[in-house]
């Protein structure tokens, strides 16, 4: 709050998260950089400065990778590169309340705060949310934040410019604040393209402002014009020493660096074969994708382990709880337990039908798939001689299905097929129930 003989310290965990970013995103990564006073009065800055990087930030450079709208179920999406300016470490300023009364909460002021800058990189509000759902992603896996951008761990600033067709200059660009979700940000884009647009048609000029967006009304109004560079009269600040970031440093920081979220989903499309559908689910999560590559590791059906935890797990985790949802790391079913239950299918012990009742029991109870299975007597029945009675009752029940079977339409013999499992009570093999059929029907 700027009080009286205060003084800022140096957050060594901040500047090593600062670099670990930086290199997530292939950026330069600085050998000396050092702080600056940016000089400006506004009441969330009750010290009238905030301490900032200016002309030595810690990573220069860099580009996050992000997937372009059109990807299909079984092909994944254009990618492209928007390109950063720099990341730099500064301090977090107050927050102001207009509700009634103005407030200012001064709780996250004097804060450590990353300011990633990118170039003027990105063409559309849907490139601007492909982008921060893909920074998002990234901090995610480094473990460099939550990025829950309704508790303000993730905040955007949009400058929004317009040029005429032919014009190769750019416009003057006005910043949008109060851009609460990535989705707010793609509407507060949209509302200012249109408006800078029909200014433009109208042949006035675009004045550089910053400009606050209302999510609920869905327009944006002024708050005041933006400054320039030379406005903030940066100068080193005197309280802080610049900072050598060494090569042992550096190499610390890099053994830390996990795998990039869309190299995963690439090699989760390549080595495991599976569709784009299965691995937009799994790579965004990288506790999800490595509860996959466990499983897989103990017991080697990618494609079914996959199906099973996204379409089957991931619903009851969800509905685990009124409140919200609940989460991977509080699930009863462990990746190996998921595992045996995929293997107790694939060995013919049970069907497919069962073992989502048996899965939705182990979420449950936290009983293995096989102690289940063995208490309620769940095992597949592949004895012929009490499957071909089955079989033969369904057959005289059903003249229709037999009837259209028999005239060659190939799949009737599916209308077949489900009043066994009903009768068998989900236990029959449907291997065996499919060759009893066909072989009494011909």
């Amino acid at each position: 709050m700027g009080l009286p003989g205060t003084l800022p310290v140096m957050n060594k965990e901040a500047i090593l998260k600062t670099i670990k970013a930086g290199l997530m995103f292939d950026c330069e990564i600085a050998e000396f950089c050092k702080w600056d006073r940016k000089n400006y009065f506004y009441p969330d800055l009750p010290k009238g400065y905030q301490i900032s990087q200016n002309d030595n930030p810690i990573c220069v450079g860099g580009m996050v990778e992000i997937e372009l709208p059109g990807a299909s179920r079984n092909i994944m999406g254009q990618h492209r590169k928007v390109q950063l300016t720099r990341i730099h470490l500064e301090e977090d300023a107050g927050k102001l309340i207009h509700d009634g009364d103005s407030l200012v909460d001064y709780n996250r002021a004097g804060a450590c705060l990353i300011e990633i800058v990118t170039e003027p990189d990105l063409f559309s509000s849907d490139e601007a949310f492909a982008f921060l759902t893909s920074l998002r992603i990234h901090m995610l896996y480094a473990g460099i934040s939550d990025c829950d951008m309704e508790k303000g761990q993730m905040r955007c600033d949009a400058n929004i410019s317009l040029r005429l067709k032919g014009e190769k200059k750019l416009g003057t660009k006005v910043e949008l604040k109060n851009l609460n979700s990535i989705s707010g940000v793609r509407n507060g884009i949209d509302y200012e393209i249109k408006r800078q647009a029909k200014l433009l048609d109208e042949g006035k000029t675009i004045v550089q402002e910053t400009r606050k967006w209302d999510a609920e009304e869905g327009h944006s109004s002024s708050m005041r014009s933006k400054e320039m560079a030379h406005d903030y009269r940066y100068f080193p600040d005197p309280d802080l020493m610049p900072v050598n970031v060494t090569a042992e440093i550096l190499n610390s920081v890099k053994k830390d660096i996990p795998e990039r979220p869309f190299a995963k989903q690439e090699r989760f499309y390549k080595e495991y074969d599976l569709p784009y559908t299965i691995t937009s689910v799994l790579y965004p999560d990288r506790g999800l994708a490595n509860y996959f590559e466990e499983a897989v590791k103990a017991h080697k059906n990618p494609k079914s382990i996959a199906n099973l935890l996204v379409n089957d797990l991931l619903r009851e985790l969800s509905a685990g709880e009124q409140e919200g949802a609940l989460p991977l790391s509080g699930c009863k079913i462990k990746p190996e337990n998921l595992a045996e239950l995929v293997k107790l299918v694939d060995d013919g012990a049970i069907s497919k039908q069962i073992a989502q009742d048996v899965l939705i029991e182990m979420f449950r109870s936290g009983e293995t798939a096989g102690e289940i299975v063995e208490k309620k007597g769940l095992k597949q029945t592949s004895d012929t001689g009490e499957l071909e009675g089955i079989c033969k009752e369904v057959i005289a029940n059903n003249p229709i299905p037999v009837a259209e079977y028999k005239a060659g339409k190939e799949t009737a013999i599916n209308a077949l097929k489900g009043p066994v499992m009903k009768a068998s009570k989900g236990k029959a093999n449907p291997k065996i129930v499919d060759e009893l059929l066909r072989k009494l029907l011909s």
